[in-house]
Parts: structure tokens; sequence; C-alpha cells
């Protein structure tokens, strides 16, 4: 059985080599260092974002349910290698990946993006939308790796991170 991390070093190397095979257009610096894709682009399909934006997590945000999820973004789901220690999108895999991962500190994502849209993200991946959003490398997890209670619970843990205590 491959490895998380062999992976996403396999959906980054075929990330990196283009999405012409499902007809999306790369944008301009896409593979060049410089940060996230465009964060005002939802990376769930048309068709399918209201659904999303509509799911909510099963539980409210508590400092328990927050320590957990910190626990499953460090440990078993392995987030912090591409989205780094403190969720700024500087792990070391991130390296790899053409654009670099999710910065879950920055104020105007939190602003963007809602809960359901994350859990879509967590469960479907993020290898790109024909035509309009490249991928990113980001693996489906919910449903491989983590359970969906779990995928909640660190979707959570992201939110939070940046935030004024």
């Amino acid at each position: 059985m491959r490895s998380f991390l062999g992976v996403v070093m396999g959906i980054g190397l075929a990330v990196c080599m283009g999405n012409e095979g499902v007809g999306a257009v790369n944008p301009a610096g896409y593979g060049q260092p410089g940060g996230e894709y465009d964060i005002r682009i939802p990376r769930v399909p048309v068709g399918k974002l209201a659904k999303a934006k509509a799911l909510k997590p099963p539980f409210e945000s508590t400092p328990e349910i927050l320590v957990e999820g910190k626990e499953i973004f460090l440990g078993r789901g392995t987030c912090f290698r591409c989205h780094g220690k403190e969720g700024k999108g500087d792990g070391g895999a991130a390296k790899i990946l053409p654009i670099q991962p999710r910065n879950f500190t920055n104020p105007r994502f939190k602003k963007l993006r809602t809960p359901g849209e994350l859990m879509w993200v967590l469960k479907n991946g993020s290898l790109g939308q024909t035509g309009k959003v490249p991928g990113t490398g980001m693996l489906p997890i919910v449903g491989q790796y983590l359970s969906e209670e779990d995928g909640w619970k660190v979707l959570l843990y992201e939110i939070s991170l940046g935030e004024e205590k």
C-alpha cells in the first residue's frame, strides 16, 4: 500500500503535468511560487455548490473539538505535511505542488468559504474543474483516511486557525 505522502507526490506530479485530459486551462503563473490560487473561486463545482454550502457541522466548535481537530491535523490526518503545522500552507510537501496549499489563517478565505464547502473538498479532493480551476493536489481524505466525524473536527480546527484568542 502506498503511503499518503507517496500519493500526494504522485498527485502533485500529475497536477504539475497539467489537466489537458479533463480540459482544464491552467492560469498564468500556474506552477510558479506565489501562493494560493484565487481564493474567490470555489473548489466545489458550480452544480454542487449550493448543496455543499448548505452543509453544517453536526456539532459545535468547542475547545474539546478543536483539541481533537488539532490532533488529527498534526497526526493521522497528515494535514500538516502540505498545510504546515500552523496551517499557513507551507508544509514540507507543499514544495512539490504547483499551487501553495490553502492558508487557513487567511481571514479573507474564512469570509468566502463555508464549512460545507471545506467538507466537500475533504470528501472529493481538489483535483481541478474543467476549464476554470486547476488541480491543487488535495486528495479526498474523508472516506479514505478519515471518518466524516473526524473530517468535521479537523475542518473546525482549520477554521479556528489565525483567530484572535
